[in-house]
């Protein structure tokens, strides 16, 4: 056999005998070998068990779910870009300014709207001033003599004197700003007094805090007048601007537990969208923080827009996949629990799939009190 075919033999026979035993590797485990490790790799090692056949299993089964997130995410870029390319869409986002509105009109560039009037963020900054007084005695009404207070209350002091002192530069109406200037010398009198006298009583928050609701009181219809005023504009030139397409945009704005009740984005942008839009082509999110951002809506949005079709394709309910998917028969599992224990369950009654009602309580017999500020009896 000549040379050259001994040495093609050769290497052929050494690829089979690795093939092999890397087969072998897979097909059957090998124990480890019972060797002495060096010492600087115990901390790589360990000296834990090895995982169980129960513990991988589990992990494989797990890791299908990790997968289906993966691909989810990059399905939902696809589904962006489709609603991007044919709906229009509204992100209205919650901030410390009377929101922000911008539309994203199919297949163009998006449209900020412009930003609330200032006079909203003025009168409203002036009226928390007021309530930075709680937060600066509340925490030491038991204890006045801790004396950890005045140093947070003079820095506060310090800003409220530069703010008073610069009122007259703000384009205000001279009734706003001798009200606003009115609360700041509240606000400063009664700073000095705690600071002079060191101490504080609970009778004298309660007598301060009297003082000023009246026009906290005020203060709050002309905040609200001029975000409502504001937001009713834009959306009427947008939906001008839209014509028929109006009806098929979506609107998402996002809210805190605090100012999930009585909305103002939502309620306004229900004015022009109408109540079938309610849950539907419009809708109010939770947000852990008072801000979010725009592409974090839209991606919320995203995915319930694409998750409706999911649900009518596998349980044959358009609007299925809106609630928890497994909310009904976790009630039916309180149930018998309850049962169990010989109590009733306390369990709301099921509303469908597919309801415009509005998403935070709306009944007057649903509790006691007042539902308005107006309602609220005076001393």
């Amino acid at each position: 056999m000549p040379i050259r075919q001994h040495a093609e033999v050769r290497r052929r026979a050494r690829a089979l005998a690795s093939l092999t035993g890397a087969l072998c590797l897979f097909a059957a485990p090998l124990a480890a070998a019972d060797e002495t490790l060096p010492a600087y790799l115990a901390v790589a090692v360990g000296k834990g068990a090895p995982a169980s056949k129960a513990d991988v299993a589990a992990a494989n089964v797990m890791a299908l779910d990790d997968g289906m997130q993966q691909i989810y995410g990059l399905s939902l870029e696809k589904y962006k870009a489709n609603i991007r390319a044919e709906t229009p869409v509204i992100i209205a986002r919650f901030d410390d300014f009377g929101g922000s509105m911008t539309l994203y009109p199919p297949g163009k560039d998006p449209i900020h709207a412009e930003p609330v009037p200032q006079i909203y963020t003025l009168v409203k900054s002036v009226s928390h001033s007021t309530m930075a007084m709680y937060q600066l005695v509340a925490p030491y009404l038991r204890d006045p003599g801790d004396t950890s207070w005045r140093a947070p209350m003079a820095v506060y002091l310090a800003r409220i004197k530069s703010a008073q002192a610069t009122l007259g530069d703000l384009d205000l109406p001279d009734n706003v700003r001798k009200r606003l200037d009115g609360m700041l010398a509240r606000d400063i009198a009664f700073m000095e007094k705690c600071l002079e006298t060191g101490t504080f009583t609970f009778a004298d928050l309660d007598a301060f805090a009297r003082s000023v609701e009246p026009d906290i009181v005020k203060n709050v219809a002309l905040a609200a007048s001029t975000q409502v005023d504001h937001w009713e504009s834009v959306l009427t030139g947008w939906q001008k601007m839209l014509g028929p397409e109006w009806d098929k945009t979506y609107a998402i704005t996002n809210t805190l537990y605090v100012t999930r009740q009585n909305n103002i984005l939502f309620t306004v942008l229900a004015q022009f969208m109408g109540k079938e839009a309610i849950d539907d082509r419009l809708i109010l999110v939770g947000t852990t923080a008072f801000t979010t951002t725009e592409d974090t809506l839209f991606d919320v949005l995203a995915r319930i827009i694409a998750d409706r079709p999911l649900g009518d394709v596998f349980f044959r309910n358009f609007y299925l996949m809106d609630a928890e998917l497994i909310g009904s028969a976790a009630q039916q599992a309180v149930e018998v629990d309850a049962a169990k224990q010989g109590k009733k369950a306390l369990l709301p009654t099921l509303a469908p799939f597919d309801t415009h009602e509005w998403p935070w309580p709306a009944d007057p017999a649903s509790g006691p009190g007042p539902a308005d500020m107006q309602e609220i009896p005076g001393d």
